[in-house]
């Protein structure tokens, strides 16, 4: 979150898919709903057979953790040799755990398709990039819209004011919810399945044009 702290400093994000409140003014964790270890347990275990090669890692306390046969996307956990298998390191709650198909054999859509009804009643499934092999796992009821909703009922703003922008589908449950947003044009085909608008693509500057549009209307 530094790059967002030093654009804008102030306020509030809701980081991890839903799973962490954070303050970006005084750079601390506000609230957080994590997985528990019993949870994570079964997670591994469900996609273990629905997914038979999958890899896992698991975010816990600031920290990364995962398999030797999971291959990170980015830096975070290159220097980290991993254990056997997650379990080993799943000792207390999670941010988040990933699963990932580090030979490439299934999309990321083609294993939200599986995992999905694998971790019904477990946990929440989902993904944020439909070119990779990787799922986002967090615990049950916990995603971008449902910690969004939730933050503004206690600001005591309504749905309908709610703008937002998303182009994948741990982006979903957050378009769904607020009363104006938009799916990008050039993110996840079915984006504009749950968001009221589409906004024209990222390499356009398509969330500036519309936040443009925004502020010229009318209080």
């Amino acid at each position: 979150m530094a790059e967002i702290k030093e654009a804008f400093g102030i306020g509030k994000a809701i980081c991890g898919n839903g799973a962490m409140l954070f303050d970006l003014e005084n750079e601390k964790v506000v609230e957080e709903w994590l997985v528990p270890v019993d949870t994570q347990f079964a997670i591994t275990k469900a996609l273990r057979i629905a997914i038979p090669n999958v890899s896992f890692a698991v975010e816990i306390d600031g920290t990364f953790h995962r398999e030797k046969i999971y291959i990170p996307k980015w830096d975070a956990g290159l220097d980290n040799v991993g254990v056997d298998v997650a379990e080993d390191a799943m000792t207390a709650p999670a941010l988040k755990i990933l699963a990932r198909c580090s030979d490439g054999s299934l999309s990321s859509d083609e294993m939200l398709a599986i995992a999905t009804p694998a971790l019904a009643g477990i946990a929440n499934v989902t993904h944020s990039n439909a070119t990779d092999s990787l799922l986002e796992i967090s615990a049950l009821g916990v995603s971008k819209g449902a910690t969004l909703a939730k933050m503004a009922a206690r600001a005591g703003i309504d749905a309908e004011d709610v703008v937002a922008f998303g182009d994948n589908p741990n982006d979903f449950s957050m378009l769904e919810y607020a009363g104006r947003s938009w799916a990008m044009k050039d993110g996840h085909p079915d984006g504009h399945k749950h968001a009221k608008f589409v906004a024209p693509p990222h390499d356009q500057d398509g969330v500036a044009q519309i936040i443009e549009q925004l502020i010229e209307l009318p209080l």
